[in-house]
């Protein structure tokens, strides 16, 4: 743009001058009189030290002032000019390797009549300069806004991957804090997905590594609760057994005891059942690998599961003074996970009422399917809890004040553990005007 723009005002200009001499050319062969013309010639030659030639209609020099008549691409401008053709070899734009100067040709006279030539030879050394040294400004204001923008750039992206940095040290260090930290390179699957900056690359690793030592230490939690449950069970049962063999010795006014400390031992056995139970329900499913032949997450349905349980449960129900029934759709209503883990939640839901709902409660089993979730309902109209108390029903070993003896306050974290592990919820509310309503939540198959 800026070397159009100087070539045209070079052009331009001459041209303009050339038309000024043809003017002044037109008088002085009109009257006779050259001096006028000739005067006016070199005081132009020397403000812009160009050459001026005028010519006759015959081709004969008129007035010269610095043109050499002997090249051939005068004449041939010259001539030009005379056959009334106006000059065309300017270039649109003047660039550094273009010659160091250009003719600039144009009849005299007017209309068909053409009473001879003017031809200005300008230098082009002057503006192929000012069009150089407006490239080096425009290059040296580029480079200077990119080397902003770039310092600009540098320093906003450190700002934002600062805390991705600090981040990185901090799952690093708390990597090394957990037990049996896993060294080595990352899993070739998060490096295949994720590419970056050093400082994202640097967290997945981080990130990953972490992943694997929680992977690990909750595998090796879930193990030790499994090995110390079994380690117990063995002296447990013998226990057991040798009370057993006891009890045709034991004297009368001791069979009290002996009693309570068998039901002791019992409820230690039920105990360590329950925590082996709620360390594998427990355990993410993330953490396991998923087959690669399986298109769905294990899947079941709820209705199926639901029927079959209240089934199950009735005789136990039905000893209890107690009713219980399934209100469930028509049809299929598939949810995403296992039959087994389906079925252990609602056996620990039904054995809570069943225990502890009261005589003459009913409790109902209802199945409400939806697009992206399944909705298993236990419903009962028993005694219920203290509203207080329901937050705190899914902790362990925590058991209501109205519940009975005998339990071991791991049933509804075990239930809602399952639920969780599944990519679901479980909740308990209060139905009016008494009972427990417990809801569980899981992911429709659809979804």
């Amino acid at each position: 743009m800026a070397s159009t723009t100087r070539t045209q005002q070079l052009w331009l200009g001459r041209y303009v001058d050339a038309e000024w001499f043809g003017e002044l050319a037109e008088q002085a062969m009109a009257t006779g009189d050259r001096q006028p013309l000739v005067a006016a010639m070199e005081r132009y030659h020397d403000l812009y030290e160009d050459a001026v030639l005028v010519v006759d209609a015959g081709g004969a020099e008129f007035a010269n002032i610095g043109v050499d008549t002997g090249d051939p691409a005068v004449a041939d401008a010259v001539a030009a000019a005379r056959s009334n053709r106006h000059s065309t070899g300017f270039p649109h734009r003047l660039r550094t390797w273009d010659p160091d100067s250009l003719m600039i040709a144009r009849p005299i006279g007017s209309g068909m009549q053409v009473e001879g030539a003017v031809l200005i030879e300008t230098s082009t050394v002057q503006a192929k300069r000012d069009i150089t040294d407006r490239w080096a400004l425009m290059t040296l204001g580029m480079w200077t806004a990119l080397a902003l923008f770039a310092g600009l750039a540098l320093a906003l992206s450190r700002w934002v991957l600062r805390p991705l940095e600090r981040l990185s040290q901090s799952v690093a260090t708390l990597t090394d804090t957990l037990p049996n930290p896993v060294s080595g390179p990352p899993p070739t699957s998060i490096m295949r997905q994720y590419d970056g900056p050093p400082e994202v690359r640097e967290l997945a690793r981080s990130f990953d590594a972490m992943a694997m030592a929680v992977a690990d230490a909750v595998e090796a939690q879930r193990q030790l609760v499994a090995d110390t449950a079994h380690a117990i069970r063995n002296p447990l049962a013998a226990l057991a057994i040798r009370l057993e063999s006891l009890k045709p010795v034991i004297p009368d006014q001791s069979a009290h005891t002996f009693r309570r400390a068998s039901s002791q031992v019992d409820r230690l056995a039920a105990v360590l059942d329950g925590l082996l139970r709620l360390a594998v329900a427990e355990t993410p499913e993330g953490f396991r690998p998923v087959p690669h032949d399986s298109d769905w997450p294990s899947c079941c349905d709820a209705v199926r599961v639901v029927a079959d349980r209240v089934e199950a449960w009735g005789v136990a129900f039905e000893r209890a003074g107690m009713d219980v029934a399934a209100v469930v759709p028509d049809g299929e209503v598939e949810v995403a996970a296992p039959e087994d883990a389906l079925m252990q939640i609602l056996d620990v839901l039904l054995s809570n009422s069943c225990r502890y709902a009261g005589a003459g409660a009913r409790t109902e089993v209802r199945v409400h399917g939806g697009t992206r979730w399944v909705t298993v309902s236990v419903i009962d109209d028993g005694v219920g809890v203290a509203e207080p108390e329901l937050d705190k029903l899914t902790t362990r070993f925590y058991r209501g004040s109205s519940a009975t003896p005998g339990g071991s306050g791991l049933g509804l974290p075990i239930a809602a553990a399952l639920a969780q592990r599944h990519q679901g919820e479980l909740t308990v509310g209060l139905t009016v005007p008494q009972g427990l309503h417990i809801t569980v939540r899981l992911p429709a198959r659809a979804s």
